[in-house]
């Protein structure tokens, strides 16, 4: 390999692979201040000993049964005040490589992505802002592949192999390799300002578009639907007497509805 290929190559989104980290969101962080790797990078653990997911929670991974990684995205010119678009891309990713495996996948507002009424994929994702733009965005992603028991503390989870039946059915190495083109794909979409489509592809998945359900905000449970998600991430949430509210992470939960 001459120079020139060398140089190009260093270029190339690499995938680093490890058999165990404390958090592979922290290492890419990590190892971002120090080097300047391409947007795309992955950064692979077959086990987390403090894997995280969103406000503060934990993310259970069986060793070597799951996928847990963080992919580097350097968005073009994105405000800080749109950042949610990167929300919204990094979940339909998710969306469209599960959607190769599975049926009935959706997008849990604001970031985790369901078969049916149960979790198969959480999302984390940590932005360092300069100048009110996003300067760097790491995306940290658990998705359920072999896992065939879940503790009873964690809401709702499901595997790929659980949905199958099958605990040795998938690779998980083929389903990395099935996001990342469309990692490549989606986040150029960003980067070339694509957002308008982005949303709207992320509303036409997301989960109970259609009609009213369930939602509890402190003790009142109410029925609504969706009407919008804004572009900060606030969920807009119309009542049946067309009454419309918009809500930050956390200030409203679904009540799912056959439990």
């Amino acid at each position: 390999m001459n120079k020139l290929e060398e140089q190009n190559k260093l270029k190339e989104p690499r995938l680093l692979h490890h058999s165990e980290l404390d958090s592979t969101n922290k290492f890419l962080q990590m190892i971002s201040e120090e080097r300047e790797y391409p947007s795309g990078t992955v950064i692979l653990a077959d086990y987390q000993t403090e894997g995280r997911g969103q406000a503060g929670n934990s993310w259970e991974s069986e060793r070597g049964k799951n996928l847990t990684f963080s992919v580097l995205l350097y968005p073009v010119d994105l405000p800080a005040n749109k950042s949610f678009v990167i929300s919204e891309m990094a979940s339909l990713c998710v969306k469209y490589t599960l959607d190769q495996y599975l049926p009935d996948i959706s997008v849990k507002w604001p970031n985790d992505v369901y078969y049916e009424d149960r979790k198969i994929s959480g999302i984390l994702i940590e932005n360092k802002v300069i100048r009110s733009k996003i300067a760097r965005s790491v995306i940290g992603i658990g998705i359920n592949v072999n896992q065939m028991t879940f503790s009873p503390n964690i809401p709702n989870p499901v595997s790929m192999a659980q949905i199958t039946g099958s605990p040795t059915c998938f690779d998980r190495m083929d389903v990395m390799d099935d996001f990342r083109p469309i990692f490549a794909q989606q986040s150029e979409r960003l980067n070339q300002r694509c957002y308008d489509a982005i949303h709207n592809d992320y509303l036409d998945a997301i989960y109970r578009k259609e009609g009213y359900h369930k939602y509890a905000r402190d003790k009142e449970v109410f029925d609504a639907k969706i009407y919008d998600i804004e572009p900060d991430g606030r969920l807009i949430l119309e009542r049946t007497d067309g009454s419309r509210s918009g809500y930050a992470f956390k200030e409203v939960t679904y009540v799912l509805e056959n439990t």
